[in-house]
């Protein structure tokens, strides 16, 4: 079977018809071709500007052949984007595009799918700048794509919007393209996860310029890396903007064929650039000022246990956000418990590996650490007092000043109810035990029983209003305090939850263990006996009894705000999926959970 024909193109910024009068021009004479992915802006700069898009997401004109996208910023995107997220058809996960016209396809924040058999990697937007709809990407999504990289198999594509820092300031001279200079609007953060990913063809736009660069070898992998950046659509110069490929997939590739190298293979760029980076920062602390030496404070090789074998000064993202690498001593990156303990104090991985986080307070991670004498910052897991300092840091013990309080709803014995901060709905609340426990399904059996009368509590009151409620909880292993969410949604649209859900399974290649209940205790009971607390758990209570639940295996692939999204496609809002998208001024949420309080009075069971 011949291998798939690729086209690819740089920044469009809403030329269309100059694109695809080309893309058909290329088609004929060389095609045909199976996919066109656009890297770089797609949209125009201006709302005024949408003509050529309304031809074709009208049907006027027609688009040759299937267009992929990740460009979804330019002044002109939020129109054709907000319109595509309350589409019927683009609801739940949609890992291979929201379908905005007949062949025409946004891919979303970032993911991974296959397509004519070729293993397809993308980040869609810029690095979050927190005041965007649309047109940035989140930690969530580039942490969807570290867990991609530890998953088996070799990535064939990899898209991105922006440049990968290595490639401009990290390496030698040549990998500088002729006119391109610092800073010219290279991504740090794309640098890592290509390092990390390891793609066979890593494709960027935005830079303005056409780039090849030659192929390099990647650290712990047998096959090459190929750069290539893209230049606008119609640009001045007349530089390359679409760029042909037939690479056949590494999943039907030999050994021998896929570690063939070139003559012309280098070094990775990003393997020079931590070396230099390490150098910088070793100079950095040794001459920077009292002030700075406080957001330097965490030394990374005095003050490192090292668990990994690796011998650089860079942390195992695996490690310090899970607990666990697969790698094990075989990491090249440091398994340092003293970070890990901090990330479950809300430090941003960024900070403590590089010592400074470029999304500055658009971040919403702590940057720094505890000062010794609040807390003794890093004291290990299963020390005496370390619950107690957990307890203090943490958001939802009652006991810790961090709490907000105006959300909390009700207090029991063991549970309390809150608001939940960044509502996908106006009614969304969480179940919060009052003690700190990672998972609400190895509490004690009374914890148990106050917990049904919360629940059937909050299915009266939906009730009252037309609505079913639904139950889901993330029990990740690498959870400190558990909340159950509870989201209603209106009786109309409860019989297809379940569908919806099984429908996003698939798409994650899962799927999901199906029980039912003729009450609710019957079937947390049924929950608990499935629950293994050496892995991670995601169920789903739906309004008829059904449960839908899922051990999550230690490599496999699961998206931490999965019920929250797949609801949130249920009801299109989708620009809602992620909740720190949804925050409220302090004043909003206290006059949410007080209307709430005064509607919830009579069926809350501890009044």
């Amino acid at each position: 079977m011949a291998p798939p024909k690729i086209l690819l193109c740089g920044d469009v910024l809403g030329h269309l018809k100059q694109l695809f009068k080309r893309v058909a021009s290329v088609n004929k004479s060389a095609g045909p071709f199976d996919a066109l992915f656009c890297v770089g802006q797609f949209f125009p700069d201006s709302a005024d500007q949408l003509d050529e898009f309304n031809d074709y997401i009208e049907g006027r004109a027609q688009i040759p052949l299937p267009t992929y996208f990740i460009g979804d910023y330019g002044g002109a995107a939020t129109k054709v984007l907000l319109a595509a997220t309350k589409d019927s058809g683009n609801q739940g996960f949609k890992l291979d595009g929201l379908k905005i016209c007949n062949n025409l396809y946004w891919l979303k924040g970032s993911g991974k799918f296959k397509l004519h058999g070729l293993s397809v990697a993308y980040l869609s937007g810029l690095q979050c700048s927190g005041s965007q709809q649309f047109g940035t990407y989140s930690q969530d999504d580039v942490d969807v794509l570290r867990a991609v990289a530890e998953e088996p198999g070799i990535i064939d594509l990899f898209l991105t919007n922006k440049w990968p820092s290595g490639i401009t300031n990290r390496a030698a001279a040549s990998d500088v393209p002729p006119g391109a200079s610092e800073p010219f609007g290279s991504d740090s953060t794309v640098a890592e996860l290509v390092a990390e990913i390891k793609p066979r063809y890593h494709i960027a736009g935005t830079k303005g310029v056409y780039y090849t660069r030659e192929p390099y070898s990647n650290v712990d992998a047998v096959h090459v890396t190929r750069f290539l950046g893209l230049a606008p659509v119609g640009n001045k110069d007349k530089q390359k903007f679409i760029h042909a490929i037939s690479p056949t997939p590494a999943s039907t590739m030999s050994s021998v064929e896929i570690s063939t190298k070139s003559p012309t293979t280098t070094l990775s760029p990003y393997t020079y650039g931590e070396k230099t980076d390490h150098a910088t920062e070793a100079g950095k602390r040794s001459s920077d000022s009292i002030s700075d030496s406080q957001y330097w404070r965490y030394d990374v090789n005095q003050k490192r246990q090292k668990h990994g074998a690796g011998d650089g000064n860079r942390l195992c993202f695996k490690f310090v956000s899970s607990g666990s690498c697969p790698r094990g001593e075989n990491c090249n990156f440091q398994h340092d418990v003293d970070a890990r303990e901090q990330s479950l104090r809300g430090v941003c991985f960024d900070f403590m590996n590089k010592g400074k986080c470029e999304r500055g307070p658009d971040c919403k991670f702590k940057h720094s650490l505890q000062a010794e004498g609040e807390s003794n910052s890093h004291q290990r897991r299963g020390s005496g007092n370390a619950n107690s300092n957990r307890s203090t840091e943490c958001w939802f013990c009652l006991s810790s000043p961090k709490v907000e309080s105006h959300l909390i709803i009700s207090i029991g014995e063991h549970y309390y109810c809150a608001l939940a901060k960044g509502p996908l709905v106006e009614d969304h609340v969480l179940l919060i035990p009052i003690g700190h426990s990672p998972n609400t399904l190895s509490l004690p059996s009374e914890c148990e029983i106050e917990l049904g009368k919360f629940q059937d509590a909050l299915k009266e009151y939906y009730k009252k209003q037309g609505k079913d409620v639904v139950f889901f909880e993330w029990a990740s292993k690498r959870t400190t305090h558990a909340n159950l969410q509870a989201v209603p949604v209106p009786s109309a649209k409860s019989a297809a939850v379940q569908n919806i859900f099984n429908l996003a399974a698939e798409k994650l290649g899962f799927k999901f263990e199906t029980t039912k209940s003729g009450n609710n205790s019957d079937g947390r009971t049924m929950l608990r006996t499935q629950f293994d607390r050496n892995l991670s758990f995601f169920y789903v209570q739906l309004a008829d009894g059904t449960i839908l639940s899922h051990s999550i295996e230690e490599n496999e692939r699961f998206l931490p705000q999965f019920g929250r999204e797949v609801i949130a496609g249920l009801l299109n809002k989708a620009d809602r999926a992620d909740w720190r998208n949804c925050t409220d001024s302090k004043e909003e949420e206290a006059k949410m959970a007080g209307d709430f309080k005064s509607g919830f009075e009579e069926f809350d069971p501890n009044k």
